[in-house]
């Protein structure tokens, strides 16, 4: 199959390109069900993530990403359907009737782990904006997945919104320490809370 020939093109690629590393901070690369929620800055997030966990971890993970931007063109379809697996999200048409909380649950009930951002959308890399719900509702509804927090650091100058084609610049990942829901917890404070780790995660 071409597909493995591919991911491991991509890896190489954005090795190449950011020289990207993983920092094992708060927890290390254990064949663990997780959703690894990380700072949004740049279309190149979630490969950065993905190429820089072990080949095992990488199987089992997909990223949720944006059916408006994956489903646009047939090279993108490709990647996110094809290499990535990725879970799309239709950010214009959500409502009871088309919940993106229940086709996250269903892969995670399959067996993978998840890459996602709860900023909602990419920012300019100088500040963690707000989390959506999203993230509390999914942690509401599928409790045995870990938390990490991921750092992404230096993407948002690598290809910045507006940019075609990304420019070489060193990068990192960290990985922070789990995290759960809390017996009684309340949306914000949950939401608040995440969003501090990854502050924090950012400043180490």
């Amino acid at each position: 199959m071409l597909e493995p020939v591919v991911g491991t093109a991509i890896t190489g690629a954005t090795w190449l390109l950011t020289g990207a590393q993983a920092r094992w901070l708060g927890c290390g690369p254990a064949d663990v069900q997780r959703v690894y929620f990380a700072n949004h800055s740049s279309h190149a997030d979630f490969a950065l993530i993905w190429s820089v966990l072990p080949r095992a971890l990488r199987r089992k993970t997909r990223p949720v990403a944006a059916s408006d931007y994956w489903e646009h063109g047939a090279i993108r379809r490709y990647l996110i359907h094809r290499v990535f697996h990725g879970v799309l999200v239709d950010r214009g048409h959500i409502s009871r009737e088309h919940n993106p909380i229940a086709d996250l649950c269903r892969a995670l009930e399959e067996g993978s782990s998840l890459i996602l951002f709860p900023e909602g959308t990419r920012g300019t890399g100088e500040q963690v904006q707000p989390f959506k719900s999203g993230i509390f509702h999914l942690a509401q509804a599928y409790a045995k997945a870990e938390l990490v927090p991921v750092w992404i650091a230096n993407s948002y100058r690598v290809m910045p919104k507006g940019l075609a084609l990304p420019i070489p610049l060193l990068c990192s990942v960290a990985f922070g320490k789990p995290l759960r829901l809390e017996a009684g917890e309340h949306r914000q404070d949950f939401l608040d809370r995440l969003r501090q780790s990854l502050v924090e995660l950012g400043k180490v």
